[in-house]
């Protein structure tokens, strides 16, 4: 028994002299994330920044939460973009097709270079996480609060 508690208490030592960069997104106080500028959307949005890409990483890794009723302008991305719903519900649609729901756990890709846009839902916020390129967001039109409004998802 004591060789067992010694190979443990070895194995977790040396575990712990590791230099790991560790960080957690779950249960993140919306006051500390970064409130987003009401510049291509409408409502409340908070963005935490996870991983920006760099010369290591050429991807950006993003926790984006959108409080109920408030939603994204059309826009796309030059590298493609994954969206993975991590709380709540939301709207997604891409450039001539219908608007869909997401609900948590549900992950879409949207390739390079298709229109798109993404938000909550008039009653409840989403956060998902967000991957994508590192390459800035094409901003193509304004959704209108009317348009959306007007959204009767297929789902």
């Amino acid at each position: 028994m004591k060789f067992i508690i010694a190979t443990f208490l070895s194995v977790v030592s040396y575990g712990q002299d590791l230099n790991y960069n560790i960080e957690s997104f779950i249960n993140q106080d919306l006051n500390i994330n970064k409130k987003a500028p009401n510049t291509h959307y409408i409502g409340n949005a908070w963005l935490k920044r996870l991983i920006v890409a760099d010369e290591d990483f050429d991807y950006n890794l993003t926790q984006a939460t959108f409080q109920s009723d408030s939603t994204l302008d059309w826009h796309k991305h030059s590298t493609g973009q994954v969206l993975i719903i991590i709380d709540g519900e939301g709207y997604y649609q891409e450039k001539g097709k219908e608007v869909i729901v997401l609900k948590k756990g549900d992950i879409i890709k949207c390739d390079k270079n298709v229109e798109h846009w993404h938000s909550s839902t008039p009653n409840k916020d989403v956060s998902y996480i967000a991957i994508y390129g590192n390459s800035e967001t094409i901003w193509t039109e304004k959704l209108s609060k009317e348009n959306y409004d007007r959204i009767k998802p297929i789902n």
